[in-house]
């Protein structure tokens, strides 16, 4: 397998900001007082750029998950197939329960 991850969408391209509506205006009002410096203090981050943050920081940790199960499949491929065969054992007698 290659080392090549797939490409992934920007975060920014995940999360589209709606049409100018008044809930759109309202929403960027509130972002403008949260900006403020007395919010910054506090820690307080714009809900739409905390989703951005989030969702890049899971996206980086899915990523890095991927990598390290590649790697672990391709070091030792027929304990990575035992397991996988046990597991789908245990599900198949569950589900014919």
């Amino acid at each position: 397998m290659s080392d090549a991850t797939p490409p992934v969408p920007n975060s920014e391209e995940d999360i589209e900001d709606a049409f100018d509506t008044a809930s759109t205006r309202l929403d960027r009002e509130a972002d403008a007082i949260l900006m403020r410096d007395e919010m910054r203090s506090l820690g307080v981050r714009p809900l739409r750029r905390a989703l951005r943050e989030d969702a890049g920081l899971v996206g980086d940790w899915g990523r890095e998950r991927a990598r390290r199960l590649r790697g672990a499949v391709e070091h030792e491929p027929v304990r990575a197939s035992v397991y996988a065969l046990g597991l789908g054992v245990i599900i198949g007698l569950l589900m014919a329960r």
